[in-house]
């Protein structure tokens, strides 16, 4: 029998989605890409936005009008948070939440007892269990490979204690947990054994990893024995909150050769009033000193930010002081959000809300700005020889094989070879062209 599965949203949600696809498989079932005929399509889902909300509907709605036979399984964040919407639409066979995820070929056999998707006639069946109190051994299944990636992700981490106040992932996602250090290495050896030459650490909420284990657990741990270990060529980390940019993180990455000199932080907004209305724990005065740190630590690390526009109560005062602290930061790249407003969450209920207009507007002068840090950050490596892991895709524009350096900037290879797909080579960055530096590969010259 034939699955197709498609995800909306993070690193976290793509994980998952291979770790389905394996179990499947095992279990005698064929993948098939998401446009191809199948008789079961799996849609992992993302809530974070109203339009990842609306991204979804509309996809289920096109798959089953391009399927009608088929049975649509539904799962991922925003089955865990609202599986009363899916029940309702007649594409739908099963609402799967995010625990549930673990028992999909359970579903699937399920399933095949009966006719599948809207032919049956019958409602969905919703199997979304309490996710703040039904975790009880709670695991994370191994992934041995991502097909169409160079970087394998390693999920190590779920859920959130945090409850900002924009934000519905606690939700979906229950409370924070993490699998042991022991597990995390062994995950990490056998990527790199299975021909992985850099694995992302991922999770919801990455710097809180080790803290819900009473056995030592920590990600400074974890970097720490990776590198001294040199378990794999490249550890890089997706994201971690400002309070998490420890002086032991930035004590591993100033002298280090395996963990990756990049770091991807949340600010969300350089207001102080507003950052307190998101109930973020610190404020731009810790937010400049840390930078400070970071930025002094080593002179090739890498820093990109999300920032978020049109917080209920972000005037225009609030607005101006982001861009100005952003503006004073050498950083490599900005992620622009508008406010999302999610039912259930306490800055729904806020008032002064921002009108689409302000929002639009704010965002675009961020992610012009954005535009702007990144073309002057590439212009310093401009000259320099970088290592640089050649990923499978190419670039559709240039038709350049394409890859990441250690410091996670993007290199567009002149004279690539397939046969050096997977590679760290040398490259001499000679121009920056549309967000990307352009290079060939160092011969030694």
């Amino acid at each position: 029998m034939r699955v197709a599965i498609t995800t909306l949203g993070c690193k976290v949600n793509q994980y998952e989605s291979t770790a389905m696809g394996e179990s499947l498989e095992k279990h005698g079932f064929r993948l098939v890409p998401f446009l191809a005929e199948a008789d079961y399509y799996i849609i992992n889902t993302c809530t974070v936005t109203e339009r990842t909300d609306y991204q979804s509907r509309q996809l289920i709605r096109r798959t089953g009008k391009a399927n009608p036979r088929a049975a649509i399984i539904v799962t991922g964040c925003y089955a865990q948070t609202a599986p009363e919407v899916f029940a309702g639409m007649p594409e739908v066979a099963v609402v799967a939440g995010t625990l549930e995820k673990d028992r999909i070929v359970e579903i699937i056999r399920e399933i095949q007892k009966t006719p599948p998707g809207k032919t049956s006639g019958a409602a969905p069946s919703v199997q979304v269990g309490n996710i703040g109190v039904e975790i009880k051994a709670w695991g994370v299944r191994s992934v041995s490979g991502f097909p169409w990636h160079t970087r394998a992700f390693l999920k190590i981490q779920d859920g959130c204690n945090a409850f900002c106040s924009y934000c519905i992932v606690p939700f979906a996602r229950g409370r924070s947990r993490s699998i042991s250090a022991d597990e995390v290495l062994e995950r990490i050896e056998s990527l790199a054994r299975n021909g992985y030459r850099e694995v992302v650490l991922t999770g919801i909420h990455l710097g809180a990893y080790g803290e819900d284990r009473r056995d030592g657990s920590s990600l400074a741990g974890i970097l720490h024995q990776v590198e001294a270990n040199k378990t794999v060529e490249r550890l890089r980390l997706s994201s971690l909150e400002p309070r998490e940019v420890t002086g032991e993180i930035l004590g591993i990455m100033k002298n280090a050769h395996i963990v990756c000199p990049h770091l991807h932080i949340p600010l969300q907004s350089g207001d102080d009033g507003i950052l307190s209305r998101m109930g973020r724990n610190y404020d731009t005065a810790f937010f400049r000193e840390l930078m400070a740190q970071v930025f002094a630590s080593r002179p090739d690390l890498t820093v990109g930010m999300d920032v978020m526009v049109g917080f209920p109560g972000e005037a225009e005062k609030a607005f101006e002081n982001t861009v100005s602290l952003l503006e004073s930061l050498p950083i490599a790249y900005l992620h622009v959000f508008p406010y999302s407003r999610r039912p259930g969450t306490a800055a729904a209920r806020m008032e002064n809300q921002v009108g689409e207009a302000d929002k639009k507007r704010r965002g675009r002068v961020l992610r012009e700005l954005g535009v702007m840090k990144r073309q002057a950050f590439l212009e310093r490596f401009i000259g320099s020889t970088m290592p640089v892991l050649i990923e499978k895709r190419k670039d559709r524009p240039s038709g350049y094989l394409k890859g990441f350096t250690h410091n996670y900037l993007p290199v567009l290879l002149q004279d690539g070879r397939a046969e050096m797909v997977n590679t760290i080579a040398r490259v001499k960055l000679a121009s920056v062209r549309a967000g990307a530096l352009i290079g060939r590969a160092h011969d030694g010259q």
